[in-house]
């Protein structure tokens, strides 16, 4: 099968810029939620950065695809912040989830969010719980970010993406709100050499 050919990420939240269209219908924030949608019609997202990952994969094979850099525009003049991001593994995700990204904050920070396809309520403070394949599972409340299509994960989990995760094949990640939960796998392959990357880059 196919794994999505990209990956959408609401820069505007994630990265500190103004949400898409302050002022778009709700048939254009339906669009820029979608990978595939943002992808056939970027303009229609002013806001969106589009993170193209690998194509093809065998069937019943983990996700190969590499961690994508980025860098974008910060609210201040001159201000950039810096994500990596890894697409779920489609054969066993669910469709609404999207992949994991790992980003840059102020202060130093790194942050860790849940990317998802169908938003939660922007107010809303979701169960994580991370299970991760070589053992150990962990359960956080979560923030949203990105008008809810994005899963803020607390800093104590920044922590894992720093050191145990570098050496974890992959996570098993589920969102729960209410009765709504949604599950996926993310390989971590690569993930120590792109934080690194990420580092390096955090403060330029």
């Amino acid at each position: 099968m196919l794994f999505p050919v990209l990956v959408l990420v609401l820069a505007g939240s994630f990265l500190g810029l103004g949400a898409p269209g302050a002022n778009a219908a709700p048939s254009t924030w339906a669009l820029c939620a979608s990978p595939l949608g943002a992808a056939g019609n970027p303009s229609a997202c002013p806001g969106a950065l589009v993170f193209p990952v690998a194509g093809p994969s065998s069937p019943g094979s983990p996700s190969s695809s590499p961690w994508k850099f980025s860098r974008t525009q910060g609210p201040k003049e001159g201000e950039t912040f810096a994500a990596i991001t890894k697409t779920a593994d489609t054969t066993q995700s669910d469709p609404d989830f999207a992949g994991l990204i790992v980003r840059c904050a102020p202060k130093g920070k790194v942050d860790v969010l849940v990317a998802l396809i169908r938003p939660f309520p922007p107010r809303s403070h979701p169960q994580v719980t991370i299970a991760a394949s070589n053992g150990g599972t962990l359960t956080v409340e979560a923030s949203m970010a990105a008008a809810g299509a994005a899963v803020l994960l607390p800093d104590e989990v920044s922590a894992f993406a720093a050191g145990k995760w570098q050496t974890t094949p992959s996570l098993a990640v589920a969102v729960k709100e209410s009765d709504s939960e949604i599950k996926g796998v993310v390989s971590l392959t690569g993930l120590r050499e792109a934080y690194n990357s990420l580092l390096a880059n955090c403060g330029q």
